[in-house]
């Protein structure tokens, strides 16, 4: 006989999901829902009739957990609307921007999975670890981008200024210094992760991975033709779902993908492992490759050249895309600007791409083990929210608006 277990909400992740899952008389799921549950900030809709620089001001402020990606890939959008082409020094110091945060972001998953998988012997060495990461990689974010949560130095045409030559040898002593402790951490980590004993093939799923680029991200690399949004209501098969889930359904030829860690590794390291545990490996490896991006780009970044390009702002009406591969997977801005203001926006969040892949990637285990394929992907639930809610008893939302929101 089917059983319904449901777990609500789910928990050390940003936001609020819930997973609905049927189980059989073993407990193994049959049927794996996730969906958000996350009421709508709107912030997309804020911005129409705003100036352009209004965008990543407003955007980084769409959740705490990626300020970073949201900024760069509002940024990133705009410019593509107005045509604008950023010096090579201001797209080095963006991207060694997101490269710190890649490092900052994964680590502090690994805080919220110590739980997990971190026996107490070694709680106290790996926090220490996460901790010692974090603030190394938030200097550089500070020092580089204005501000370590919200860097307001990344501007409309480039960075509002270059880095001193003084900061640039500091910064790539200290995470010179990093390296031997950062590749000690993600040791611990994948170890204790394989030696967790986790059924083989849990979490795996048949979808198809999108990525970008290996760490910063690539607008000419996503076609906006192959991708369609779908509502909730026509997704899940239980119109009780359908109706309170908050975030549309983002499908790439058609079909739900994942993104993310993995998903890199799959699409430019020829990755070939599926399930929870290539999740946890993936992210941890991708520490040392996104940390040793940001030490060649210190190496290689001329602290005397411009940072800003010359531009009109006026706009087009040219619809711009960017796309920026956020630590949970790629995140797809989209502005159009004309006579000088904000026309359409709208933002494509990682969650969002890993919502419909999660549920279904629970099932053919034990439900014990869902949480652990849910907390594999780090979903951040508050950006992935795209439903306008309009009826406070009913929670109905506005369909036919419902996609552009």
């Amino acid at each position: 006989m089917s059983e319904r277990i449901v777990i609500s909400p789910t928990s050390r992740q940003e936001g609020h999901a819930e997973l609905v899952l049927e189980v059989d008389d073993e407990g193994i799921v049959t049927k794996g829902r996730y969906f958000s549950i996350t009421p709508v900030r709107g912030l997309e809709k804020m911005l129409l009739g705003k100036a352009p620089e209004t965008a990543p001001v407003f955007t980084q402020r769409i959740c705490g957990v990626c300020p970073i990606p949201h900024t760069l890939a509002s940024t990133e959008a705009v410019e593509d609307s107005l045509d604008i082409e950023p010096p090579k020094a201001a797209k080095l110091l963006r991207e060694l921007t997101l490269a710190a945060h890649h490092v900052n972001s994964h680590a502090i998953h690994h805080f919220l999975i110590a739980q997990d998988f971190v026996p107490e012997n070694l709680m106290k060495t790996a926090i220490e670890s996460v901790s010692e990461i974090r603030k190394n990689a938030q200097y550089v974010v500070d020092m580089v981008a204005g501000e370590g949560i919200h860097p307001s130095d990344v501007r409309i045409g480039g960075m509002a200024d270059n880095i001193t030559e003084l900061a640039r040898k500091r910064l790539y002593a200290r995470l010179k210094q990093l390296k031997p402790k950062l590749n000690e951490h993600v040791e611990l980590i994948i170890s204790l992760v394989e030696e967790k004993g986790l059924p083989e093939g849990l979490g795996a799923h048949n979808q198809p991975t999108l990525a970008t680029h290996q760490i910063y991200g690539d607008r000419t690399k996503f076609d906006l033709d192959r991708f369609t949004e779908v509502m909730p209501e026509s997704w899940y098969d239980d119109p009780e779902i359908g109706k309170r889930a908050c975030s549309t359904i983002p499908l790439y030829d058609g079909r739900s993908v994942e993104v993310g860690p993995r998903a890199r590794f799959v699409e430019f390291q020829g990755f070939k492992e599926r399930g929870v545990v290539a999740q946890h490996v993936a992210r941890a490896l991708e520490m040392k490759t996104a940390l040793s991006r940001a030490i060649d780009i210190l190496d290689e970044l001329d602290t005397s050249a411009p940072v800003m390009a010359d531009f009109d702002i006026t706009g087009t009406g040219k619809l711009g895309v960017g796309a920026i591969e956020a630590p949970r997977g790629l995140d797809v801005h989209l502005a159009q600007v004309a006579d000088g203001k904000i026309q359409f926006y709208s933002a494509l969040v990682p969650t969002t791409w890993n919502i419909p892949t999660m549920g279904p990637a629970t099932e053919g285990f034990h439900y014990e083990y869902a949480p652990h394929v849910i907390r594999a992907y780090d979903p951040c639930l508050s950006c992935a929210t795209h439903v306008m809610v309009i009826d406070d008893e009913e929670k109905t939302p506005i369909k036919s608006e419902m996609v552009r929101i």
